[in-house]
């Protein structure tokens, strides 16, 4: 049976969010601290963003200092880079300045129906709030995410019976994108296992490909709970072909923390709760 279209420009628009997600993070890149390992004479002031990793002689048999920036292996989430503070560990700190968008398709809609002129000022905002700065506007933005790209407009209103089978297409959506992701041979190795293992056992279809996309979306640092603002891949792209994505993702959040966990993923989407194991490990291939 074919797709329906409207199906289809979704999976399309799914596949190129990771290119689209990739160039924002390049362009904070030029953020964070751009040091390297480096090697200066003991005469040399020791930089404040470095700490002392080993110490040599060279071929002359002066002492020569060995320095490595902490921020190598730090990852800092939206919002933050990462700077060495006075004892030379790496911490993750607010974002200072953004790039300035002249785009108007760089504005985005946050779940307060705010328009803001970027993500980065919305990631910045909440980072604030979190650290308790006196730059936080309200404490309401510690849980600010952003809804979709371009400024707010009013969405036609989901009916109860387009949620009520909302469900079933957001599985048959999400197996399909995980099917179509496999043959183009763009996931894990673990990951393709757990694809072929629903191409051949139907009762585990909607389960594998649920459990994919939750482990997906569990970013940095991997808590096994999935935050508003990590459904972000989902809903944004989403929100101009399905008007009821929004209050969908938002009746996943059963208990209302703003964490949505394996057992709320699967009993949102329907899916038999004895068939949604714990398989991330598996899907990152870690």
């Amino acid at each position: 049976m074919r797709l329906p279209r409207v199906l289809i420009a979704a999976i399309l628009v799914l596949l190129v969010i990771d290119v689209v997600t990739s160039e924002k993070l390049r362009k904070y890149k030029k953020f964070k601290h751009p040091r390297k390992s480096t090697t200066t004479t003991s005469t040399t002031t020791e930089s404040e963003s470095l700490t002392l990793e080993e110490e040599d002689e060279d071929d002359d048999g002066e002492k020569v200092q060995t320095f490595v920036d902490p921020c190598l292996k730090k990852h800092c989430s939206a919002g933050r880079i990462c700077q060495s503070n006075d004892d030379g560990e790496a911490e993750c700190v607010c974002i200072e300045t953004c790039p300035e968008e002249v785009d108007p398709r760089r504005k985005v809609c946050t779940n307060q129906n705010t328009t803001w002129g970027s993500d980065c000022e919305v990631y910045r905002m909440r980072c604030w709030c979190d650290k308790g700065s006196d730059k936080c506007e309200d404490d309401s933005m510690k849980h600010l995410h952003i809804e979709y790209y371009g400024e707010c407009r009013e969405m036609p209103e989901c009916l109860d019976e387009e949620m009520d089978d909302f469900p079933r297409r957001m599985r048959d959506w999400l197996f399909n994108i995980m099917r179509d992701m496999a043959d183009r041979d763009e996931l894990t190795p673990h990951y393709k296992a757990l694809e072929r293992e629903a191409e051949n056992n139907q009762t585990r279809r909607w389960a594998n490909a649920a459990i994919w996309k939750w482990c997906d979306l569990d970013g940095e640092p991997h808590d096994r709970r999935v935050s508003r603002h990590e459904l972000f891949p989902i809903r944004a792209p989403l929100m101009a072909l399905e008007h009821c994505i929004a209050p969908f993702l938002n009746n996943c959040d059963e208990n209302d923390d703003h964490k949505i966990t394996l057992k709320e993923w699967g009993k949102c989407l329907q899916v038999d709760p004895d068939e949604m194991e714990d398989r991330c490990e598996d899907v990152r291939g870690e």
